[in-house]
């Protein structure tokens, strides 16, 4: 089994996903959606709790993989002495079924092939009744839960194990094809590999097409768009954060949380990458999945829901299995939910009124509840929250969540006066400048001469490289310029920057994590906002090198161990490369022009 997070590949179908190792097993996989129960858990527990393998019989193949190109189809190149073969893996969108397709080509020679399957449901714990159809198919079930497996390589059972041995000739293609649906329901058709083939990469052929990045960086932005949509959830238009659960951003240690939800924080970034890249039917259904999820009472509003909108997300922990890396707890659910985080409201009200400025279709009912949220916003910005990080330690009065307080009153306020929504804005305008002085007060440390994570605290927190990013102070402020530094003296190991300092910060678990990749991407911002050029590209070309081999990011790097950590592919991570690599781009096109003034969509 891979021993690093960065040695998967992710294929999906835009309703759920798999994690493809590079030795040919799939390792992750839920079914029917994201947030299901796996029936493939070895990254999480070894190959007894679940996994998928399809390979060289022979030892130490020589392996090489890539996607096809402006597509999410995976293909593995294995060379022996007695020839090559490359498997293609993929998951076709066809709507009313759930499929895993795995194919093998003969390229050269002949080559002596193993599959081993082993299903086990609810992560790993069940151990599904397998039987043989009069048709050869395979078909497992455990309670609600049904697989089928379509092929002609002849299968059999070993210890709970299904196996098989094939040849594969030059010229051969031999499919493979499991299929899941809910035991009580008929058995679904079968597809036809290789129309399926045919129509999963034409798809996403015309998807990549729309795409109206042009740039220097044009294939890593790609990649990055291609997994954003990958990661969404097709019937309700929600975006999960990662497809995984309790991937470590310690090793070894407990920071392993489920990632399978949406976040509203992420609303803002997401909304402007889509519409930057010209992708407005995605970001339509997520400014639409918001306003369902976030309708309700103002005071109901939470950090995160489900794909359909849910609410309640129980967090439980697994204890059958290990984790990776004997990382545990493994967690499912997410406790995170019941937090208050009062930068949630900064970044729905940002991302209403830039879809509004992007051209997306305008709603009266979108405008109620911004005014309702701020009406309650209004009541509650000066309590402590969690923040941003969601910490576990206790509530405080952390600078990021109160600066984004400010930015849902000030894009209440711009929307009013730019659609002319409603004209009664005095009260809130009062409310923005009685903000915008506190946090300066509290906000602030002149000894350090930086914001800082919270208000009284000494200790500095990347979010705050946000405050320019979102039109709080211009990027040429002292203090802004104050901040930068600070975070360049402390919070940078290795060129990357550290979300915070976790061995000083009471979040209520042990010291030690990685970089959080999405923070370094932020310095990137500011470099082009104070017209760092040079350092700007320095470091995003840095970021582009801590990529695996297939151009995915996790969430964290560990830039001495040399290793992604965190769930994986994260899509903040892809948000804010595709945010950095325009910001660079029109920062050159406007050839001397302020950088802010084109940036500062998010602040105008």
């Amino acid at each position: 089994m891979p021993d690093r997070i960065e040695d998967y590949a992710l294929i999906g179908d835009c309703e759920t996903a798999a994690l493809v190792s590079r030795t040919g097993s799939i390792d992750w996989l839920c079914w029917p959606r994201f947030d299901s129960s796996a029936c493939f858990a070895a990254l999480l527990g070894g190959p007894e709790h679940g996994r998928w393998l399809i390979a060289p019989r022979a030892p130490n193949p020589t392996i090489r993989r890539r996607y096809r190109e402006h597509t999410l189809i995976l293909e593995t190149d294995f060379e022996t002495p007695e020839g090559a073969v490359t498997l293609v893996d993929f998951m076709p969108l066809r709507g009313h079924a759930s499929d895993v397709a795995r194919i093998v080509i003969g390229r050269r020679g002949r080559v002596e092939m193993r599959t081993e399957l082993i299903l086990r449901f609810y992560y790993g714990a069940f151990v599904p009744w397998v039987t043989r159809l009069d048709d050869g198919t395979l078909r497992a079930i455990a309670g609600p839960d049904r697989v089928v497996v379509h092929t002609d390589v002849p299968l059999r059972g070993e210890n709970l194990t299904t196996v098989g041995e094939f040849t594969v000739n030059e010229g051969d293609f031999i499919p493979f094809v499991m299929t899941y649906s809910a035991s009580h329901l008929p058995p679904q058709s079968p597809v036809n590999v290789r129309k399926a083939l045919d129509d999963t990469e034409r798809f996403w052929h015309e998807w990549s097409k729309r795409g109206r990045y042009r740039g220097e960086w044009d294939a890593a932005v790609d990649r990055s768009l291609i997994t954003l949509k990958a990661l969404t959830y097709r019937p309700t238009g929600g975006i999960v954060a990662a497809p995984t659960t309790s991937l470590p951003e310690q090793i070894g240690g407990p920071r392993n949380w489920d990632y399978r939800f949406c976040w509203l924080r992420d609303a803002t970034f997401t909304l402007l990458a889509l519409m930057d890249a010209g992708y407005y039917d995605e970001a339509s259904a997520w400014r639409d999945w918001l306003l369902r999820a976030a309708a309700g009472s103002p005071s109901q509003v939470q950090i995160m829901y489900g794909l359909g909108g849910e609410r309640v997300l129980r967090e439980a922990e697994i204890d059958w299995l290990p984790g990776f890396e004997s990382s545990k707890p493994v967690r499912v659910g997410n406790a995170a939910s019941d937090q208050l985080q009062l930068d949630v409201f900064g970044e729905v009200m940002d991302a209403l009124h830039q879809g509004r400025r992007g051209g997306l279709e305008r709603s009266m009912d979108s405008w109620g509840l911004q005014r309702a949220l701020v009406q309650h916003l209004a009541t509650i910005w000066q309590r402590p929250d969690q923040g941003m990080w969601e910490v576990r330690g206790g509530p405080q009065h952390f600078t990021y969540s109160k600066v984004m307080a400010w930015v849902a009153v000030d894009r209440a306020i711009k929307s009013a006066e730019e659609f002319r929504q409603d004209d009664t804005v005095d009260r809130w305008r009062a409310l923005r400048q009685q903000i915008h002085d506190e946090v300066c007060e509290k906000g602030f440390d002149t000894r350090l001469n930086s914001f800082v994570q919270a208000y009284g605290s000494r200790q500095l927190d990347a979010s705050v490289l946000m405050i320019p990013v979102v039109g709080f102070l211009p990027a040429d402020d002292p203090r802004v310029r104050g901040t930068v530094a600070a975070i360049e003296k402390r919070l940078l190991v290795d060129g990357l920057v550290l979300r915070y300092d976790s061995a000083e910060t009471d979040d209520g678990l042990p010291p030690g994590e990685g970089a959080f990749l999405a923070c370094s991407f932020w310095l990137a911002d500011n470099y082009i906002l104070q017209k760092r050029f040079a350092d700007a590209r320095r470091l995003f070309e840095h970021l582009l090198s801590l990529r695996n081999d297939v151009g995915l990011l996790a969430e964290e790097y560990d830039p001495r161990a040399k290793r992604q950590l965190g769930n994986f592919p994260q899509a903040f991570s892809h948000i804010a490369l595709v945010d950095t690599a325009f910001n660079l781009d029109r920062a050159a096109e406007q050839d001397g022009r302020k950088p802010a003034e084109q940036r500062q969509v998010r602040g105008d």
